[in-house]
C-alpha cells in the first residue's frame, strides 16, 4: 500500500524535504582549461556522465558554476531533461580583491540574461581565467542579489581565493564577514573539523567578527560543502554535497536554507545528532463526508503546522486525528469539546483517513479508517483488514486539544504520563503485578471463604458440648449398654455413605476425561500447518496424539468397567448390611417395648446418637479449614511482600525517568516522582467501605509523607489504641477503622496507588541566575509551559498539539519552546495548529498547511489549496502567514530581521 491509496494524495507537496546537492560542478572544459585534464568526448557526453552519477549517487541538485562563464550550463540542462534532477546556472567569479564568489540563478535563467549579470560584474570576455571583477566582494553580493540570485563564498579556509586567505586580517576582513549579504560559505569538511580560530568566526564565538544578525543553528553564515567537482567520481567525495532543505527547489529556497542552516543544511557526513534513525510518521489524510469532505492533506516526517482563521478547520484535523485513532482526551471540558466536533462538524457518516508508516522490524504502512460513529479499522499493506489496533501501529502517538495541556497540569497523576516514554522499558514488571494483583485478590477471595466455612462450622459444632453431655448421662444410666448394637448401627451408616461418597471424585475424573476424547488433531493436519517450513517435522505430533487418544479412550473404558465392578461390590455391600441392620432393628424395637414399660426413652437417645455422630467429623473440617487459612494467609503475606517491591522498582525507574528528564532539561525544568503520592483510592475505599465522618483521618493519610498501606491495615486490625497510636485521629474514627471489615482491610493492602510527579520551571532570563518555581504557584501560561518542554523531549512518536499558544507565555515560546521544538523535528514528527507566527516562522516549519473556511464550521466546508502546502520558501504561503497570523506581516518582517529570516 502507498500513498495512492489515498486518491490524489500521491502528488500533494509535502513541505520542505532534504535534497542532496552538488553546487560547485564544472562543465567539459574546465577540466583541460584549469586542470590540465585530458578528457575525452564532447561537453553532451561529459554532462551525461555527471546526471548518471548524479543519479546512482541520489544527487537532485546541481549548480553549473565554470569561471567566469556560463555557456557550459545548455548541455547539464538537455541532458537532465527527464531526469529527477534540477540545473541551477551560474559561474564563478573573482572579486576585485581576489575573492572567489559562486553566483547561482535560478532553474530557469536564460542565457542572455547570465551574459548580461556576468557583464554587470565586469567580466567582458566570458571564459577569461585571469579575469578579476571590478566590483568588490561586498558590491558582488550585493549585485547578485539584485540580480535575483544568490552566492557563496567558495573555499573560504584555502588558497587561492579563499575569504579568509585573501583578507587574512584587519577591518576589510571583518567587514567582509560582517556583511549581511553574505549568506554562505563553502567549506570542505564539517565545521567542528576546521581550525579553532575560523571554527570561532563561523560559530559566531569571535567577538571581533561577530555578526548582529546571525543564521540559524548558532552559525554567523551558512557553511556548505561544495568542492570543485570536475569528472563525475569528484560527486562521491564527501566535500563535494550537503543537504539542504527545500520545498521547491529554487533559489528562495536556498536562500531560506541559508538563512537558518541549522535546520535546513546538513553537512556531510552530517554533524552528530544531526540525523537520526528514521521515526514512524503519519503520511497523510483524507476525509470523505462532512465539513472536510475531499480535503486531502499531506504530512510532512518533521514539523507540520495548521493555519487558518476561526471556522477554518483547524480544530477539526486536530480531533479527526484523535476519532480515527480511537483515543480518548483529557478532562471533562476536552471530552466535551471532542464530542461536540464528531457529533456537528465531523458528522455521522463521515471517512476519515489516515496513511501511517511505521519503522522497526522493516517498514510498514498501514491505512487507518473510521466511519463515524463505527470504530477504526486497520488494513495493513495489501488492503486486508488487520488484526491490530490503531494503538498498536502508533502506540506512544500523543493529542492535545485546544486547553487540553493546561487541563493536564492540574493533575500530579496525569503529569506522571508525561515520563511514561522515558522509564527503562520493562515488560515483565507490568506483567508481574498484573499477576500479582490476580493472586492477591484469589487470595482474599479463598480467605474470606474459608472464613465464612469455619464460622458456619463452628456455629453448628456450638450444640456438640451440650449433646455430648447429655449422652453421658444415659451412660449412667447404662442405656448406652442396653442399646449398644443400635447405637453402633449409626455409625455402621456413616461409613457406609463414605463409601459413596469416596467414588464421586472419581466419577467426576471420568466425565472430564470423556468430554477431551477423542482428542482434536486438526492444528496438526496438513491444511492448518500450511507451508511452514518444519511442517514435516511438526507433522510427526499428529501420530503421538492419535496413539495417546487411543490409549486414553481403552483407559476410560477401563475406568467405566472398573466403576461399574465397585458399583456391584458396594451394593453386595449394601444387600448384607442391610440385613443385618433389620436383625439389629427387629431386636431394637423388641428392647424399646421393654423400655417403654419401664419409661426410658431409647428412640431418643438414639436420635441424640445420631446427631453427635453428624457433628464429631465436623471437628476435623474445621481442623483442615484452620490449615487451609494459614495456607493462604501465608501465600498471601508473601504475595504482599513481592507486590510492595513491585511497586518499588515501578517508582525506582520513574525517578530515575525523572532524573534523566531534568538533565535533558538542564536550566529549564526539574522534575520529581512522589511515591504513591496520589492517596484518592485510599480515601475512596475507607469512605465507601467504612463509612462515618472519617475526615480527620483522611486527612492525616492524604498528608503521610511514609504511608505503607500494610502497615496501615496492619494497625487497624492491632485496634483502636495501636492507631491513636501510630496516626494523628480522633478515637471515634479509630474505633470505626478498628471496627473494619478484614475485606476491607486486604483490599488496602492491595491498592496500587498512583505516583505523582511534581515540576519546577526556572522563571530567569537566559545568563540569569536560576529562579526556581513550583508548578502549583505558576501561572497557566507557565505551567503549560513547563508540560509542553517535557512533551517535546525525545521520543519517535508523533505529537499533535491544538494552539498551544493559548495557554504558553509568548517569551517561553520563543526562548523555551521554539529551540527544543527544532532540536526534536529531526528525529520526530510534529503537528501543531496555530495563530502564533513564531511556530511556523522560527520554528521553521517543513510543512505549513493553510485552511481556508467556507462558511460556519457547523453549515460550511473547508479546504486545502495546493498552493497553500509548503514552506517558508514559497511566496504564496509566506503571504498567508503574513495575512493570517498574530501581528500580520509587520511582525514576520521583524521576526526575519530579528532571527536572521
Amino acid at each position: 500500500m502507498t500513498a495512492n491509496r489515498l486518491p490524489g494524495f500521491g502528488d500533494t507537496p509535502k513541505g520542505a524535504v532534504f535534497h542532496r546537492c552538488a553546487l560547485q560542478v564544472n562543465p567539459f572544459e574546465y577540466g583541460r582549461r584549469y586542470r590540465g585534464i585530458k578528457s575525452s568526448g564532447d561537453p553532451e557526453s561529459h554532462a551525461r556522465e555527471m546526471i548518471t552519477k548524479a543519479s546512482e549517487l541520489g544527487i537532485s541538485v546541481l549548480a553549473i558554476t565554470d569561471h567566469n562563464d556560463f555557456k557550459g550550463v545548455g548541455p547539464f540542462r538537455k541532458v537532465a531533461k527527464g531526469h529527477d534532477i534540477t540545473i541551477f546556472p551560474g559561474f564563478e567569479v573573482s572579486s576585485s580583491e581576489g575573492i572567489h564568489v559562486l553566483c547561482i540563478y535560478p532553474p530557469d535563467m536564460e542565457d542572455d540574461h547570465l551574459a548580461r549579470f556576468l557583464g554587470e560584474l565586469g567580466i567582458r570576455e566570458p571564459g577569461s581565467s585571469t579575469t578579476l571583477s571590478d566590483k568588490t566582494f561586498l558590491d558582488l553580493l550585493a549585485t547578485v542579489r539584485d540580480q535575483g540570485g544568490i552566492t557563496i563564498a567558495a573555499h573560504v579556509t584555502s588558497q587561492p581565493g579563499g575569504l579568509l586567505e585573501v583578507l587574512n586580517s584587519g577591518q576589510a576582513r571583518i567587514r567582509a564577514w560582517q556583511s549581511q549579504d553574505l549568506l554562505a560559505v563553502q567549506i570542505p569538511k564539517t565545521v567542528d573539523e576546521l581550525h579553532a580560530s575560523v571554527q570561532s568566526i563561523i560559530r559566531n564565538e569571535n567577538p571581533q567578527y561577530r555578526r548582529s544578525r546571525t543564521a540559524g543553528g548558532g552559525f554567523a553564515v551558512a557553511p556548505v560543502n561544495a568542492k570543485d567537482i570536475v569528472r563525475p567520481e569528484d560527486l562521491a567525495d564527501r566535500a563535494g554535497t550537503c543537504l539542504i532543505k527545500m520545498s521547491r527547489i529554487c533559489i528562495e529556497g536556498l536562500r531560506q536554507a541559508f538563512l537558518d542552516p541549522g535546520s535546513r543544511i546538513q553537512l556531510n557526513p552530517p554533524s552528530p545528532g544531526a540525523t537520526r534513525e528514521p521515526h514512524t510518521e503519519m503520511l497523510g489524510m483524507a476525509w470523505k463526508g462532512g465539513f472536510l469532505d475531499g480535503t486531502r492533506m499531506p504530512l510532512n516526517p518533521n514539523l507540520n503546522v495548521l493555519i487558518g482563521g476561526r471556522g477554518a478547520g483547524k480544530s477539526t484535523v486536530i480531533e479527526s486525528l484523535r476519532y480515527v485513532l480511537g483515543l480518548n482526551p483529557i478532562g471533562e471540558d476536552a471530552v466535551k469539546a471532542h464530542q461536540g466536533i464528531v457529533r456537528n462538524v465531523l458528522q455521522s457518516g463521515t471517512r476519515i483517513s489516515l496513511l501511517v508508516r511505521t519503522r522497526g522490524p522493516g517498514t510498514q504502512d498501514y491505512l487507518i479508517e473510521r466511519t463515524v460513529p463505527n470504530p477504526p479499522i486497520v488494513r495493513d499493506q495489501d488492503g486486508g483488514i488487520s488484526n491490530r489496533l490503531p494503538r498498536d501501529v502508533l502506540p506512544r502517538v500523543e493529542i492535545y486539544g485546544q486547553h487540553e495541556i493546561a487541563q493536564l497540569t492540574r493533575s500530579a497523576v496525569q503529569r506522571t504520563r508525561l515520563l511514561d516514554r522515558f522509564v527503562e522499558q520493562d515488560a515483565s514488571l507490568e506483567r508481574r503485578k498484573a499477576e500479582i494483583r490476580q493472586d492477591l485478590k484469589k487470595t482474599r477471595q479463598s480467605i474470606l471463604e474459608v472464613r465464612r466455612e469455619l464460622e458456619d462450622l463452628k456455629e453448628r459444632l456450638a450444640a456438640l458440648p451440650g449433646l455430648e453431655e447429655t449422652l453421658d448421662q444415659y451412660r449412667k444410666a447404662g442405656l448406652e449398654e442396653r442399646l449398644r448394637d443400635r447405637s453402633l448401627l449409626v455409625r455402621e451408616e456413616q461409613v457406609l455413605d463414605s463409601i459413596a461418597d469416596r467414588m464421586e471424585p472419581l466419577r467426576e475424573c471420568l466425565e472430564s476425561l470423556r468430554q477431551e476424547l477423542p482428542l482434536d488433531l486438526a492444528f496438526l493436519s496438513p491444511g492448518a500447518l500450511g507451508s511452514l517450513p518444519g511442517k514435516d517435522i511438526l507433522a510427526l505430533g499428529n501420530r503421538v496424539l492419535a496413539k495417546l487418544s487411543g490409549e486414553l479412550q481403552e483407559l476410560a473404558s477401563e475406568f467405566r468397567e472398573a466403576l461399574r465392578r465397585a458399583d456391584e461390590s458396594i451394593a453386595q455391600i449394601k444387600a448384607k448390611w442391610e440385613n443385618r441392620r433389620r436383625e439389629v432393628q427387629e431386636a431394637y424395637e423388641a428392647l424399646l417395648r421393654g423400655l417403654e414399660r419401664s419409661a426410658v426413652h431409647g428412640e431418643e437417645f438414639i436420635r441424640l446418637r445420631r446427631r453427635i455422630e453428624r457433628l464429631r467429623p465436623l471437628r476435623r473440617q474445621v481442623s483442615l479449614a484452620e490449615r487451609a487459612e494459614a495456607e493462604q494467609m501465608e501465600r498471601r503475606g508473601a504475595l504482599l511482600t513481592e507486590w510492595e517491591e513491585l511497586k518499588a522498582e515501578e517508582f525506582r525507574l520513574l525517578g530515575r525517568a525523572a532524573k534523566a528528564v531534568t538533565e535533558r532539561l538542564e536550566d529549564r525544568i526539574r522534575v520529581e516522582v512522589v511515591a504513591a503520592g496520589d492517596r484518592t483510592p485510599l480515601s475512596s475505599l475507607l469512605r465507601e467501605e467504612i463509612g462515618g465522618n472519617l475526615a480527620k483521618t483522611i486527612e492525616t493519610l492524604e498528608s503521610a509523607a511514609d504511608l505503607t498501606l500494610t502497615e496501615l491495615a496492619d494497625t487497624c486490625r492491632e485496634g483502636s489504641d495501636a492507631i491513636l497510636a501510630k496516626y494523628d485521629t480522633t478515637p471515634k474514627q479509630a474505633h470505626l477503622l478498628a471496627n473494619a471489615s478484614q475485606e476491607t482491610l486486604m483490599r488496602v493492602e492491595e491498592l496500587d496507588l498512583p505516583h505523582t510527579t511534581e515540576i519546577q520551571l526556572n522563571l530567569a532570563l537566559a545568563g540569569k541566575s536560576p529562579s526556581w518555581r513550583a508548578l502549583n504557584k505558576l501561572s497557566t501560561g507557565q505551567k503549560a509551559t513547563a508540560v509542553l518542554l517535557l512533551l517535546l523531549l525525545e521520543s519517535d512518536a508523533p505529537l499533535i498539539v491544538d494552539q498551544p499558544e493559548d495557554d504558553l507565555d509568548n517569551r517561553f515560546i520563543t526562548e523555551g519552546i521554539v529551540p527544543r521544538m527544532r532540536e526534536e523535528k529531526r528525529h520526530r514528527q510534529f503537528i501543531f495548529s496555530t495563530h502564533n507566527a513564531n511556530i511556523p516562522v522560527l520554528g521553521d516549519a517543513e510543512l505549513i498547511l493553510g485552511l481556508t473556511p467556507v462558511g460556519e464550521a457547523e453549515e460550511g466546508r473547508a479546504r486545502i489549496a495546493r498552493e497553500h502546502m509548503g514552506s517558508i520558501d514559497d511566496q504564496l504561503v509566506r503571504e498567508l502567514i503574513e495575512d493570517l497570523l498574530e501581528g500580520g506581516k509587520d511582525a514576520f518582517e521583524k521576526r526575519r530581521h530579528k532571527y536572521g529570516f
